[in-house]
């Protein structure tokens, strides 16, 4: 009988709870890999006022790997329209919060409402360090924070030069134990400077990723991104990850053949998103397998295909 294949994805926000939904309906041990550097909204407030690591990383990739009642699941959701003080608050973000500061602990937090929601899988934070993204564009500016790298209020046009830590963050062994025992390593779906990068910024990531025998998967955004992937082809999604986890270390890239209708792109053209092309022919000169198929979700958002996307990561 073969043994259960472990499935690491490292990333964070929406992209890796897509990953990870379709992902928990197979016989497959699972553990999501989160960045620690979100620090908008709900999340700013939290971690200014307790001081604890960034509930709002955590919590989609929870919910994602979530068994318990639907009812749970959207109470993790849930966002008050209103109330002083509380305007805005994710409860999963409160709830993940009072844990922190019960249990002393943030990973103590994760785990229990881990338990709560009755996950199937691990969550591991990349880093227990407080941190920030920065990150400099091609002309020399600075920016500093992951919301304002995400929704830039400078001129979104420029390119990023360059993103690290500050101060410099020590990785969670946790995270590092996880990659060595991988069968399988994916990367993204995900914002690739703010939600996948941050990950390979922690000190000992990427060496994990490098030696670990696993297959190494990327799965390759649908749309740029203003701000951080503008005019970017699937080849310069790749480029952009060498630069910080050396050439030749992914093995495998998944890339969508489904162009979306002209209808479902149109609102994302306003906010200068665009459909990602790519070219095997270079793809493949730079030692990736690739694999081509339509991992668009049917209607709505222009997301992934959680199950389609699942079927092709566990057929690997």
């Amino acid at each position: 009988m073969s043994k259960i294949k472990n499935i690491v994805v490292i990333g964070g926000g929406t992209g890796t709870y897509t990953a990870l939904v379709g992902l928990k309906k197979y016989p497959v041990n699972l553990t999501a890999i989160v960045s620690m550097t979100d620090d908008g909204g709900s999340t700013k407030a939290l971690r200014e006022e307790f001081g604890v690591l960034p509930p709002g990383s955590v919590r989609p990739a929870l919910i994602a790997l979530s068994h318990a009642p639907q009812a749970i699941s959207n109470l993790f959701e849930f966002r008050f329209p209103g109330g002083e003080g509380l305007k805005g608050h994710s409860f999963g973000n409160l709830f993940l919060t009072a844990l922190a500061k019960q249990l002393g602990s943030f990973e103590k937090a994760i785990a229990e409402a881990g338990r709560i929601l009755n996950i199937q899988g691990k969550v591991i934070p990349s880093t227990l360090d407080n941190c920030t993204l920065v990150a400099e564009l091609e002309n020399g500016q600075v920016i500093r924070g992951e919301t304002n790298i995400d929704i830039p209020k400078h001129d979104g046009n420029l390119k990023i030069r360059k993103v690290w830590l500050d101060p410099m963050c020590g990785v969670n062994p946790n995270a590092i134990e996880a990659v060595k025992e991988a069968d399988v390593v994916v990367i993204g779906p995900g914002d690739l400077y703010t939600s996948i990068m941050p990950n390979f910024l922690v000190e000992g990531i990427v060496g994990a990723v490098r030696d670990s025998r696993a297959k190494k998967v990327f799965v390759c955004n649908l749309m740029t991104k203003f701000g951080e992937t503008n005019g970017f082809a699937a080849e310069n999604f790749v480029e952009a990850l060498e630069k910080y986890l050396g050439e030749r270390v992914l093995t495998h890239i998944i890339v969508n053949t489904k162009r979306p209708a002209p209808e479902r792109i149109q609102k994302y053209e306003e906010a200068h998103a665009h459909f990602v092309e790519y070219d095997k022919k270079r793809l493949k000169e730079n030692g990736l397998k690739v694999i081509e198929e339509d991992v668009l979700r049917p209607v709505g958002l222009i997301r992934h295909n959680s199950d389609a996307l699942a079927r092709i990561i566990c057929k690997l």
